[in-house]
Order: C-alpha cells, then sequence, then structure tokens
C-alpha cells in the first residue's frame, strides 16, 4: 500500500473554471477594442467619402456654372460678329465696288474681305510656332523646340516686281567671260497625271466657275521653260544657262570666295583682278501689268471663302486664290507620325521612297503604302543630348542616302544593308544641307562653318571647299545648297543674305546675287536649270534668271538686266524651305506661319495655301518624276505627303 496519498494532487475543479472565465474575459476586451477601432475608422472613412462627395458636388455645381457663362460669352460674341459683319457688308455697299479698300488694297481691284489673322476652321486656336533666332550658332535650333512662343506678326500684302528699276540692294555680282544668254522658250508642259492613291482622306469638292481674272502673259513671254525632269539613271544633256565653257578664261573680277583642290594639293585663291567693276544694273524684266497684291491667303478668313475655293480635311484646309483661275485640287495621302521633331524631307529619284531625317534616325517610307522601309541610326555615336538630322539626300539610282547632322559629319548609307559606307569629316559646324549631282558622282554639302564642299563619291575626297570670306558680312554660314540639273553649278544661301553661284568642277565663283532683306534660308533650281528660286527670313521667295548679264569686256554696260525675275510675299512669318515641281509649273514654299503656298512662276500669283501642321514647315520636297506629290516635315512631330491634281 503507498503511503502517497494521490487525491492531493488531482485539481480543484472551480479553479479551472475561475481561470478559464478570465481568458475568456480578456479575449472579449480584446474583441471589444477592436470593434471599437473598427467602429472609428468606419466613421473616419464615411466622413471623408461624405466630404469626398461634397467637394464633387461643389465641383460639378462650378462647372454647369463655367458652362453657363461660357454659353453667355458666345452668345454675345456671336451676336458682335453678325454685328460686325452687318456693318462691313453696310460699309460694303457704299463703297460700291463690294470692298472696303485697305492701306495694302489698291481701290481699283476688288478683293474679298479678310480678317487679321489666320485660325483653323475648327475654331480651337492653334498655338503659335516657336521663335527663330538666326543669330545663334545653331541656326535652326529654335525651331526644333515644339514649344510655342511668340505670335507672328501680320505681313504686309504680297508684291510682284514691276517694270521699275531695281532698287540697289538687288543686285547680282557677276564674273566676266558670260556669253550672251539666248532665251528659249518651250510650250507649256502637260498637266501631271494623277498618281492613283487610294488612302489618305478626299473630301467631296466640286469644280469652281470660271474666274473673270485671267492671269497674264508671264512676263518670260510664255510660261517659264521647262524641260522634262531626267531619269534616276540617265544623265541629262549638258545646256550652259547662259555660262561660259569650262575652257573659258579665268574670271577677272574680284571675289570673296576662297577655293582649295584637295586633291592637286593646290590652293587658288579666287581674289584675281580688281580692274573690273561690278556692273550697273538696268530695268527688271516686266512682271504682270498689275498693282494689286496676288493675294494675300494667310490674312482670309475661312469662313468668308466659297465652298468652292477651299477643302477642308480632319485637321486641315487648303485656301485657294479667289484671284485666279483655280487649276488644281490638293488632297492628303498619308500622315508620317514621329517621336522627334522632323527636320527635313526627301524623295528618291524614283519617287517610290521618302526620306524623313528626326531626332538620330532617319526613316525611309514607300511613298504609296506609307509603309515604313528602314530606318537608319548609327548607333556608334553616344546617347548623349540631341542629334538631330538636318538634311538628306537619296543618290540617283537609290542605292545611297546622304544625311548630314549636328555632330559634323556627312554619313553617305548603304540602304540596302543599312549601314554607314562612308563618311565625309571636315565641317568644323553642322551641316544644313546636302545635294547629289545627277550622276552620283559629287555629293555637295552646305554648313555653318562658311564653307560648301564638294566630296567626291568615288575616292571620298573633297574636291573643293568653297570659302565665303566677306570681310562686311558678320555671319555668312551657308544654309542651304543645290545642284543644277546639269550637275555643272552649285548654288548656296547663307545667313548674309546673298545666294552665291559657283563652278562645281573648278570651284570658280559665278555669280552673287542680292537682295533678299534676311537670311537666305533655302535655294533650288528650276528644272531646266536657268532659273534659281530662294526663301528668306524676309518672309519672301525670290526667283533669279542666271547668266543674264552679257560680255562685260572693258567694264562696259552692255544694257543688261537685272537678274531678279519675281519676288513672292504672302507668307506670314520666316520662308524656311522651297522647291519646284518637275514640269517647272509650281513653285512650292513652307515656312514658319505653319503654311504650304504653291506660286505661279509666271505671274507670282498664289494658286493655294495649304494649312496641314500645328508646327512650322520646316521642309517641303516634291517627287522628281513627275508625279503630282509632295511632302512636308514640321516641328509638329509628323511628316506628310500630299497629292496636287489638276482639274479635270
Amino acid at each position: 500500500m503507498s503511503v502517497y496519498n494521490n487525491r492531493a494532487m488531482v485539481s480543484n475543479p472551480s479553479n479551472r473554471i475561475i481561470e478559464m472565465l478570465d481568458a475568456i474575459r480578456v479575449e472579449y476586451d480584446q474583441l471589444g477594442q477592436e470593434a471599437y477601432m473598427s467602429k472609428s475608422q468606419r466613421d473616419e472613412f464615411e466622413h471623408k467619402m461624405n466630404a469626398q462627395v461634397q467637394e464633387m458636388n461643389n465641383f460639378r455645381q462650378s462647372l454647369h456654372e463655367l458652362e453657363r457663362s461660357q454659353q453667355r460669352l458666345k452668345e454675345h460674341y456671336e451676336e458682335e460678329i453678325a454685328r460686325l459683319r452687318q456693318q462691313l457688308e453696310q460699309a460694303q455697299g457704299r463703297a460700291g465696288n463690294g470692298n472696303v479698300p485697305t492701306a495694302s488694297t489698291p481701290t481699283h481691284r476688288s478683293q474679298a474681305p479678310h480678317t487679321p489673322s489666320m485660325h483653323q476652321s475648327t475654331g480651337s486656336p492653334v498655338p503659335p510656332p516657336p521663335n527663330l533666332g538666326p543669330s545663334s550658332s545653331n541656326y535652326f535650333g529654335d525651331i526644333m523646340s515644339t514649344s510655342s512662343g511668340s505670335g507672328s506678326a501680320p505681313t504686309t500684302a504680297a508684291t510682284v516686281a514691276t517694270s521699275q528699276p531695281p532698287p540697289p540692294h538687288e543686285q547680282q555680282q557677276q564674273y566676266s567671260g558670260y556669253p550672251p544668254y539666248h532665251h528659249q522658250q518651250h510650250p507649256p508642259p502637260p498637266p501631271p497625271t494623277s498618281m492613283g492613291y487610294t488612302n489618305g482622306s478626299s473630301p467631296r469638292i466640286s469644280a469652281p466657275p470660271h474666274s473673270s481674272h485671267v492671269p497674264q502673259a508671264a512676263m518670260y513671254g510664255g510660261r517659264m521653260p521647262t524641260s522634262p525632269a531626267p531619269g534616276p539613271y540617265s544623265r541629262q544633256q549638258d545646256h550652259h544657262y547662259g555660262y561660259p565653257s569650262q575652257q573659258r578664261g579665268a574670271p577677272g573680277t574680284p571675289t570673296s570666295s576662297e577655293v582649295h583642290d584637295h586633291r592637286n594639293s593646290v590652293s587658288t585663291p579666287s581674289r584675281l583682278s580688281s580692274s573690273t567693276s561690278v556692273q550697273k544694273m538696268g530695268p527688271t524684266a516686266v512682271a504682270p501689268t498689275t498693282n494689286a497684291p496676288p493675294g494675300a491667303l494667310a490674312d482670309i478668313d475661312p469662313e468668308s471663302v466659297p465652298a468652292n475655293m477651299k477643302i477642308e480635311g480632319h485637321d486641315w484646309f487648303a485656301l485657294f486664290n479667289p484671284k485666279v483661275t483655280r487649276v488644281l485640287n490638293v488632297r492628303l495621302v498619308h500622315t508620317l507620325e514621329q517621336s522627334s521633331v522632323v527636320c527635313c524631307v526627301k524623295f528618291s529619284a524614283d519617287g517610290r521612297y521618302l526620306a524623313a531625317g528626326c531626332n538620330r534616325i532617319t526613316y525611309i517610307y514607300e511613298v504609296s503604302t506609307a509603309r515604313e522601309i528602314c530606318t537608319l541610326e548609327d548607333t556608334t555615336v553616344q546617347r548623349d543630348g540631341d542629334l538631330y538630322i538636318r538634311s538628306v539626300c537619296f543618290s540617283p539610282d537609290g542605292n545611297y542616302l546622304a544625311t548630314g547632322a549636328e555632330d559634323k559629319q556627312i554619313r553617305i548609307w548603304d540602304i540596302r544593308a543599312q549601314r554607314v559606307r562612308n563618311r565625309f569629316t571636315g565641317h568644323e559646324q553642322d551641316i544644313y544641307s546636302l545635294d547629289f549631282s545627277r550622276d552620283g558622282r559629287i555629293v555637295v554639302s552646305g554648313s555653318g562653318d562658311r564653307t560648301v564642299r564638294i566630296w567626291d563619291m568615288v575616292d571620298g575626297s573633297c574636291m573643293h571647299i568653297l570659302t565665303i570670306q566677306d570681310q562686311d558680312q558678320k555671319d555668312p554660314g551657308v544654309t542651304s545648297v543645290a545642284v543644277s540639273p546639269n550637275s555643272r553649278l552649285v548654288a548656296a544661301g547663307s545667313l548674309d543674305k546673298m545666294v552665291r553661284v559657283w563652278d562645281i568642277q573648278t570651284g570658280k565663283p559665278l555669280e552673287r546675287l542680292e537682295g533678299h532683306k534676311d537670311s537666305v534660308y533655302s535655294v533650288a533650281f528650276t528644272p531646266d536649270g536657268h532659273y534659281l528660286v530662294s526663301g528668306s527670313l524676309d518672309k519672301t521667295l525670290k526667283l533669279w534668271q542666271l547668266g543674264v548679264n552679257e560680255g562685260r569686256g572693258g567694264g562696259h554696260d552692255r544694257g543688261s538686266k537685272g537678274p531678279c525675275k519675281m519676288t513672292f510675299a504672302g507668307h506670314k512669318d520666316f520662308v524656311l524651305s522651297v522647291a519646284c515641281t518637275a514640269d517647272g509649273r509650281w513653285i512650292v514654299s513652307g515656312s514658319k506661319d505653319r503654311g504650304v503656298q504653291f506660286w505661279d512662276p509666271q505671274t507670282g500669283e498664289t494658286q493655294f495655301m495649304l494649312q496641314g501642321h500645328k508646327n512650322s514647315v520646316i521642309s517641303v520636297a516634291v517627287s522628281p518624276d513627275g508625279r503630282p506629290v509632295f511632302a512636308t516635315g514640321s516641328g509638329d512631330n509628323r511628316a506628310r505627303i500630299w497629292s496636287y491634281e489638276p482639274i479635270a
């Protein structure tokens, strides 16, 4: 028998019940605290939600008040506009000829009423394009920015050169040895055929009634001489364009250019004898005998234009000049959206492809379908900062693309391999312009370093360096270059308001064209090579006749006429790009005023003004194969392809 009392080791049941009740009480207290906290959070959330609902109600009420206020203002402005239109109609009735003469409108010719500024037909104001500061080292830098700047001031009404003698600043420095220039007339070229595109917006339009104003005879005695554009692989027949042959004697007029022949390692300065003075200017060629402006379409209210004289798309519109017979239709074919500013556009020689230069990348598209063919980007360049492609140009055979950029290099791309074939270095500032000769053997480049350089595509050497060395010019940086259709001449526009022409083989200067009042930003030869078109920051274009001054022997004045044949005015801001159609029938210009205008080189009249971008039109290009297609590149990060077709 055990001596231990096992009963004493059994716990008391009452004690365990008390312990369990205590545990339940503690847990209950915790749950009560959690419930209280949850209730507090719920009350707080309800309070916040009620505050948000109240704020939303206040916002809705404010919005309704703003809508009512806006509606009242709209009604007020509509009443004011109706009252002003009624007053204008009454004033027109009193004038007797249906128009109110303005300071820029002669009283003997009627003109459609216009408003002080242009606005989109959608009613939403478009911010003005950014300022363009030509004084900076980066001449195109401000155009690259898509931010809005100050608005452009309205320009005066467009003017055309008259039969009066040219002002002293519209002169031409020309070099001796020119043979007589015989002007050859050509019949008007046939109208271009339709492209047959199926894409793009094509608004329904109706043919306009025949205008009572018929353009007068052209000042050249007929249509500007034209010649069919050469094929992309054929070399055009050599024409002299009024210039002496390659075997002529050295010019005897002092120049401001210096030429270096690098292949022969011979420095050939062209400051020669100064015995021959600049020839005096005679009267200019006679323009159409009217003093009325050809039409400042940028100042016309689209709402006041008849329906048959305008075309409206989704985000673009075109206004046709009511003073001339409408002969064209225009429509949007493709829109090419980009991630940066489109600095330049250029067609291939056969018109099948379009190149667009942007930030670091050049895109090549198929024109008919807008399909992206390839992208060209130099991956060896550091990624720091921007590197805008300022200029692009296809080789005539379409195998290569030349690009010029801010890094002072010219790259020749093998398009099929998508790699750099050649690099041309030597420029000391940005490359702003490039052009190929028609045979594809020569590339010409223009830079802000005051030089035009001529490069040999065969061996990659620099044939000539054409340096602008005018001591009286503060900044003669080169902004644009162009090679003539016969590959004999190279023209350059520069910041010193000049247009210069050199012999492409010898590098000798031929002409210096003066007349613009501000920097020249674009130059282009007409298809026949007898004329040169320039666009300037003075908001005008000029048409120059090349090689018109006859023999200068002995410094005698032979009674020659001035080279500036026509001045085209009508843009409201800087003219940034010019081009000529393949048949020579139209001159195309793009401007900082966001507009593109088609000009008739016979009369100086605008055929139509196209508003298709929300920022500066930096570049325009026309298909060189004769198809009625042109392209635009803009600061709104878009390149667009358009068609212009004759009215059937």
